[in-house]
C-alpha cells in the first residue's frame, strides 16, 4: 500500500504548479497525514538516492517537484526551443478554448477539456498567447485572456474577426436522433 501511496502522491505532484500542502496532499489521496508526510520523504530520498532529473522539496509550508539544478540548461533549451516549435493538440485545443470563452479560468478550461492544463497555460503564457487579466470573483482563481500576439499570430484585427462556431456545431436534430 506504501508503494501504492507514493505512486499516487508522484502524480498528483506532477500535476501541480505550486507547493501543496501534505495535508492537502492527505485529502487528495485520501489517506492519513502521518503516512503521506512519511511517502513524501521516501520519494524525496528516492529521488536524491538515485540521482534523478526532479526533487521533491519541501517549500514554502508545502511540497513541489522542481528540476535538479545540474539540468536546468536542457530544460531551459526546451522551452526557449519550444516558444519557436508548433503548437500541440492540447495547447491548440486550450487556446481555442480561451480565445472563445475569455476571461476564463483554469478550473474551467480543464473542466471542458477533462484534463489539467497548467503546462499547457504556463507554455501559452510563456509563447505570449494568453496573459492573466484578473482573478474570478466566485472562486478567486486567475482568469486569463488572450494578447495581442494571439491576433497577430492569426492574422486578427480582433476577437470579432474569430471564425463563428455555430457552422461546426451538431445540429440539434442530429442529436436527438443518436
Amino acid at each position: 500500500m506504501a508503494d501504492r501511496l507514493a505512486r499516487e502522491l508522484e502524480a498528483v505532484l506532477l500535476v501541480v504548479d505550486s507547493p501543496v500542502e501534505a495535508g492537502e496532499l492527505a485529502a487528495a489521496v485520501q489517506s492519513p497525514a502521518a503516512e503521506v508526510e512519511t511517502a513524501l520523504a521516501g520519494l524525496a530520498a528516492e529521488y536524491d538516492e538515485h540521482e534523478r532529473g526532479v526533487q521533491l522539496r519541501e517549500v514554502g509550508g508545502g511540497w513541489r517537484l522542481y528540476t535538479r539544478e545540474e539540468f536546468a540548461p536542457a530544460v531551459e533549451r526546451l522551452l526557449l526551443e519550444g516558444a519557436r516549435s508548433r503548437l500541440t493538440q492540447a495547447a491548440l485545443e486550450t487556446l481555442a478554448i480561451v480565445a472563445y470563452r475569455q476571461p476564463i479560468t483554469r478550473a474551467r478550461i480543464a473542466a471542458i477539456r477533462g484534463v489539467g492544463v497548467d503546462g499547457v497555460i504556463r507554455s501559452l503564457l510563456a509563447r505570449g498567447l494568453v496573459e492573466e487579466v484578473g482573478t474570478d470573483p466566485e472562486t478567486g482563481g486567475g482568469q486569463y485572456a488572450t494578447t495581442g500576439v494571439f491576433l497577430e499570430k492569426l492574422g486578427l484585427r480582433s476577437l470579432a474577426d474569430l471564425p463563428s462556431l455555430a457552422p461546426l456545431l451538431p445540429d440539434l436534430a442530429d442529436l436527438d436522433d443518436a
